[in-house]
């Protein structure tokens, strides 16, 4: 057996660790699995330049099959529960205040609307949006145009004077 052979085997072997690596264990696309994907590629590109086809097609048949066994095999491993994340979150906000805030309710506005800030709406101080995202300046009247699960939305009050 070649001792080109055996290297690239190697290399190959090395590549095919820090893809499971970047998949398994480390988070995101990072230098594990780029330099897992460029050992893998170069050792097969180098097989089939140097060594030769039928070595090269030997090689590319063979790093996939172990890196699909690997894959499996780590999918299945008990190992990978130990690790992995099982709580469940079943906490909720509590929006009980916005109950308090009706659609045409007056109130102020602690924080400029841009579009978003704080409003003073009945006591209750909550996430206010304004309308179509206009900007609406600190300790200017607003009206309640809706209630939504997590803020209300706002515009601008209106003072229009009614001549009979």
């Amino acid at each position: 057996m070649p001792i080109d052979l055996i290297i690239v085997s190697v290399v190959i072997l090395i590549g095919i660790i820090f893809l499971l690596l970047e998949i398994f264990l480390l988070p995101g696309v990072g230098i594990a699995g780029i330099t897992g994907a460029l050992f893998v590629l170069g050792g097969i590109a180098y097989a089939y330049v140097y060594i030769g086809s039928a070595q090269g097609n030997i090689l590319l048949i063979s790093s996939a099959i172990l890196f699909g066994g690997g894959f499996f095999l780590l999918i299945r491993s008990k190992s990978l529960r130990k690790i992995s994340l099982t709580a469940e979150i079943d906490a909720t906000v509590d929006n009980s205040d916005l109950k308090k805030i009706a659609v045409g309710d007056i109130g102020k506005t602690v924080s400029r609307l841009n579009p978003m800030g704080k409003v003073d709406i009945n006591g209750v101080r909550v996430e206010g949006k304004s309308m179509d995202g206009e900007m609406i300046d600190e300790d200017t009247e607003i009206e309640v145009t809706k209630v939504e699960l997590s803020n209300v939305l706002v515009k601008r009050k209106s003072n229009h004077l009614l001549y009979n």
